[in-house]
């Protein structure tokens, strides 16, 4: 019989991609039946290659972004050695092998990808997200054949009243002139000068600016020097021109593509949901507090179980003893914990508290047996927060006169 990994309550299944400092492996929500995908980082590369900033801001991010056309990001796992980025599973591949195997594609099909594409870039910026690398390859399709903006490693989120990037990344074939050129640039800008990059290469198969010498790259880059086949469809001809502007201050606006004539012909914006304001505690607290945000690989069939007390810890927890009141005098802020045991399973009791907080209104994360609710109070006066923890009584002294799960409130 072959063992089944588990993370969490996810199947771990076969390797469908890997790189550097990644693997990533098809899995199944044991819960749901979902198919993910999940990226697998050795923890101890991360730090030392120093790339906890880079990986947090790329969990961050994705996070932050979640519109139709760009990869979702579900959560985020760790255990002692690993960091575990579950995503949404794209079956369709990436949009650089379309363009491989099949050429150039149509006006009509490249105008469908385009219009998505800055859909999606257009959601990024209004969140303060800049790419910073797209590229067909960084671009995926699902099974209905529409796009998802994924890898997010060179993103941007500029720091507070800094409104100019200055780190130069991305691919050279795709990258804006003011990007090469070492100087400050705007990451809006920039993102769609590779959009009209992308636009050129959907149309013609090929690259507007494709040099060996590197040099002779970034000279035909920095000039715009580049020209459109006769057969270039006239609209799309005059739109990427006036996105491959050079000068990014004449450069045309995402804004303006949308106004575009051959842009908007058959095009239909989206709908989007209002989704929930986005938590990134568990981002910082995958990184800073493995042992809270753990998840156990497991193998087997093997499920997850609470934490079991034994005699000491019941001992210890008893009102009785507890001593912390000889030390929280003069706090501005006091904990009031309840407690109340419970013959069910620990899963029905934190599903049966999900369910009612979330009918009256609170926001709800649970993760390995916690749940934390959040809300306004009673009076709308203010925000309060609410963990609640679910222990097992070790079976050496359960007897039958105590129920086998004891549920904590704090």
């Amino acid at each position: 019989m072959v063992a089944i990994r588990k993370v969490g309550k996810y199947e771990v299944g076969r390797t469908i991609g890997e790189g550097t400092f990644a693997k990533v492996k098809f899995a199944q929500n044991t819960e749901t039946g979902e198919s993910v995908a999940m990226k697998i980082l050795d923890r101890s590369t991360i730090i030392k290659h120093k790339m906890v900033d880079q990986i947090k801001r790329e969990i961050s991010i994705m996070k932050l972004v979640r519109h139709p056309y760009v990869v979702r990001l579900h959560e985020v796992l760790a255990s002692r050695t690993k960091i575990y980025i579950i995503l949404e599973f794209i079956t369709g591949g990436e949009l650089f092998d379309k363009i491989v195997h099949h050429g150039r594609l149509s006006e009509a099909e490249a105008r469908r990808y385009f219009q998505q594409l800055i859909d999606g870039v257009d959601y990024c910026h209004s969140k303060g997200v800049y790419h910073r690398d797209l590229k067909p390859e960084n671009l995926l399709l699902d099974s209905q054949g529409n796009l998802k903006i994924s890898d997010f490693g060179l993103s941007a989120l500029p720091e507070q009243g800094v409104s100019l990037l200055r780190t130069t990344c991305g691919t050279p074939n795709y990258v804006a002139p003011e990007v090469l050129s070492h100087k400050g640039y705007d990451g809006a800008i920039a993102d769609v000068w590779s959009c009209g990059v992308i636009l050129y290469v959907l149309i013609a198969g090929y690259l507007p600016f494709d040099e060996l010498d590197l040099t002779t790259l970034y000279s035909k880059i920095d000039r715009a020097e580049f020209s459109c086949p006769s057969w270039f469809p006239v609209g799309a001809k005059s739109l990427i021109h006036r996105i491959l502007d050079p000068k990014p201050e004449t450069r045309i606006t995402v804004e303006q593509i949308r106004n575009d004539e051959w842009f908007k012909k058959g095009f239909v914006p989206v709908r989007l949901v209002e989704y929930e304001d986005v938590n990134l505690d568990d981002v910082n607290a995958v990184f800073d507090d493995p042992e809270e945000q753990r998840a156990d690989e497991q193998h087997g069939n093997e499920e997850m179980s609470p934490l079991i007390l034994n005699a000491f810890d019941l001992i210890t927890l008893s009102q009785g003893l507890n001593l912390s009141t000889l030390f929280d005098r003069g706090q501005d802020s006091l904990k009031h914990q309840t407690r109340f045991v419970s013959k069910k399973p620990a899963n029905v009791i934190l599903s049966s508290m999900e369910v009612v907080a979330q009918s009256m209104g609170f926001k709800t994360h649970i993760r390995n047996f916690k749940m934390r609710v959040e809300g306004l109070s009673a009076d709308k006066a203010g925000h309060f927060s609410v963990i609640l923890e679910v222990f097992e009584v070790a079976p050496n002294i359960f007897n039958g006169r105590y129920p086998e799960k004891c549920w904590r409130g704090c």
